[in-house]
């Protein structure tokens, strides 16, 4: 079979090939059941052995301790902005919440938070166009927050918090929440500073549809009188995920992925930990080039450049940046790329220029191709 090309997307975005074939040869008949996943009950035995099994790996995979609910849920990440202020913010009788802001998606989950309480910006990188992240020694937190959120990676600006805040070293007891959609299990996660961690699956686990929540025991219980019921966390806790219709496919895709995700190896590291490394290697090797060219740049404090999401400018003939994607330049770019089996590296709308993602299943062959790539537009340029 020739090669595929290598996908770039944002999201929802490539996902490991081994996945899709597996998912392939068991789309009509999943282990001699006679059914596909999508046919299945969602209370029957096969299923619910599917969604157990995605759950273990998961736990196995970022090391989730028992104190901490897995959650399988709808409505993607943006929901979420809505269901977690519905779940926590009246944890406190001030119903205020804690926003660090440093990027478009912390910028729609405070707008969110709003409707259901007040939402408080401690510190925001607003100022810097999103290429820095705040210092947390200089964030502003309320000692009647009741919690305080973080995007831990921003998709379209590309910044990355590569570790998390200690919140009670900076003299908060609010539980800290993040949003690490876009790249969960590319890397190892410190529960002792996390309450409750949300995210999409479809950038780094599977198909859009599925939500994933790992939330602190304690957290649960605090849903406000206006949450329906089935965005009340603890709700969906007791029913084991199952307090209405899951996205069973998406569940079993993602279970594919964490069984990849288990079995990958780099050197004597496993799972997530050979993930890491590998996502380092990919991110240098894409920002050197960029770095070490006179046509692209990448405006984004190098202390907090994403590994996952990586947005870059080609300069026009006067040296600045260009964002618009109309600008004959950029289309060039874009028309070449694609050409040569390279896809949907379109920035974002919102800031223009080029992004090229480089989630868990994009493979070094790929980075290698869109270096090739860039060397050879600039030579042409």
């Amino acid at each position: 079979m020739a090669r595929r090309p290598y996908n770039f997307s944002a999201g929802p975005a490539t996902m490991p090939e081994a996945v899709l074939e597996q998912a392939a040869a068991e789309m009509l008949d999943w282990h001699g059941t006679g059914m596909g996943v999508m046919e299945m009950s969602h209370r029957g035995k096969a299923f619910m052995a599917i969604a157990e099994q995605a759950e273990r790996d998961l736990r196995t995979l970022l090391a989730i301790p028992a104190h901490f609910k897995v959650l399988f849920s709808q409505g993607g990440a943006l929901a979420h902005n809505a269901m977690v202020p519905l779940n926590l913010a009246g944890r406190r009788p001030a119903r205020a919440m804690d926003f660090v802001l440093t990027g478009n998606w912390s910028q729609k989950s405070a707008k969110e938070a709003a409707r259901y309480g007040e939402a408080r910006i401690a510190a925001s990188a607003a100022d810097t166009g999103f290429t820095t992240l705040p210092d947390p020694a200089t964030w502003r937190l309320s000692a009647d927050a009741s919690y305080v959120h973080l995007c831990s990676n921003e998709t379209i600006h590309g910044v990355e918090f590569h570790s998390l805040p200690d919140l009670a070293a900076l003299g908060s007891d609010a539980p800290l929440v993040i949003d690490f959609s876009s790249h969960v299990l590319s890397r190892p996660i410190d529960w002792s500073r996390v309450g409750l961690a949300f995210g999409g699956a479809q950038k780094n686990i599977g198909p859009a549809g599925l939500t994933i929540i790992v939330v602190r025991e304690d957290l649960l219980g605090h849903a406000l009188p206006i949450c329906p019921s089935v965005f009340d966390y603890r709700a969906l806790a007791d029913a084991d995920s199952l307090l209405n219709t899951p996205p069973t496919y998406a569940i079993y895709i993602a279970g594919l992925t964490f069984q990849w995700l288990l079995a990958q190896r780099e050197g004597a590291l496993t799972g997530v930990a050979a993930m890491e490394a590998r996502n380092i290697a990919k991110a240098q090797r894409l920002y050197d080039a960029i770095d070490g060219s006179s046509l692209y740049v990448n405006r984004v404090d190098p202390a907090c450049r994403s590994r996952m999401n990586i947005p870059f400018f080609l300069r026009g003939d006067d040296g600045a940046p260009l964002q618009d994607p109309a600008h004959p330049r950029n289309a060039a770019f874009l028309r070449g790329a694609e050409a040569r089996g390279l896809l949907q590296l379109k920035g974002h709308k919102s800031v223009g220029g080029m992004r090229a993602s480089l989630y868990n299943a994009m493979p070094m062959a790929g980075v290698e191709a869109l270096v090739d790539y860039l060397r050879d537009f600039e030579r042409n340029a």
